[in-house]
């Protein structure tokens, strides 16, 4: 059968990994759009602090991976207006993190694997609950992001003229931040917290390289996305290899070619 779709574990990594290469790419779209990939970056670390400090506690890793991960995002959206007050606290909170999650994993390394699997990521070890999860807090942030889609675009492209229209820059900053925790979160077990690029910023970055509008953006990141990940998971399949290794490979292959064929076309930035 094509892809091992026999198989079990083939099966829930294809559908956990395909919804949350979607919701990433689409939220990814607006991350580097709006130059927030720092603040993606440390939130997926902070992760792996919540999983080691919840199994230190006895509890699951994926609780406090969640809980860490999107009170540090919200915490972060509150912290500073301006972009360099905001770059310095998020390093000093990246900073803070991982020192915390080296110390958790010193404290208890009885099953320091649960936690180390959170850093590379495990997609063919996604289990059907997770799997399940994946599809339901992939499809929540897809409906969030479509709410507040129209004034988030005029937000992030031009944030004076959206204040001069009366929408809300402040509360969109939460709502975004607190999006974009959500989807790490949700996509760290799968593809780990050192290379949530692949999924959140590679298939954006090489979409926004080729598309001028806004919506016609967020949807080819979307395609690349779905298309990223089921390569991944045939070449690793067929091949061999983590498929973690595959998708961080493609994504940036994707990401060059993109960038070498937009200007090669003289593409400039979306509208």
């Amino acid at each position: 059968m094509i892809l091992g779709l026999e198989y079990g574990f083939m099966r829930h990594a294809l559908l956990a990994g395909s919804s949350i290469a979607v919701a990433s790419a689409a939220v990814g779209y607006f991350v580097t759009l709006r130059r927030q990939a720092f603040a993606a970056h440390a939130l997926s670390h902070v992760g792996f602090t919540g999983a080691a400090g919840a199994i230190l506690l006895g509890l699951s890793p994926y609780l406090g991976l969640f809980a860490f991960t999107v009170s540090t995002g919200i915490g972060l959206s509150l912290a500073g207006a301006r972009l360099r007050q905001r770059d310095i606290g998020i390093g000093m909170v990246l900073m803070f993190a991982l020192g915390l999650g080296v110390l958790f994993l010193n404290l208890y390394t009885a099953n320091a694997q649960a936690a180390m699997s959170i850093l590379f990521g495990s997609i063919v070890g996604i289990t059907a609950w997770q799997a399940g999860l994946s599809v339901a807090v992939a499809l929540a942030c897809l409906l969030a992001l479509a709410a507040i889609f129209r004034p988030l675009c005029l937000a992030s492209v031009n944030p004076e003229a959206a204040r001069a229209r009366g929408v809300p820059v402040g509360l969109l900053d939460l709502l975004f931040l607190g999006l974009v925790a959500v989807t790490v979160a949700i996509a760290v077990p799968v593809i780990g917290a050192l290379l949530i690029f692949a999924f959140l910023i590679g298939p954006a970055a090489a979409a926004q390289a080729l598309a001028r509008s806004l919506g016609r953006g967020v949807l080819l990141a979307m395609l690349l996305g779905l298309l990223l990940t089921w390569a991944g998971l045939a070449a690793a399949y067929y091949i061999g290899y983590p498929a973690s290794t595959w998708i961080a490979s493609l994504s940036f292959a994707l990401y060059v070619a993109a960038h070498v064929a937009g200007k090669g076309r003289g593409q400039g930035a979306p509208n």
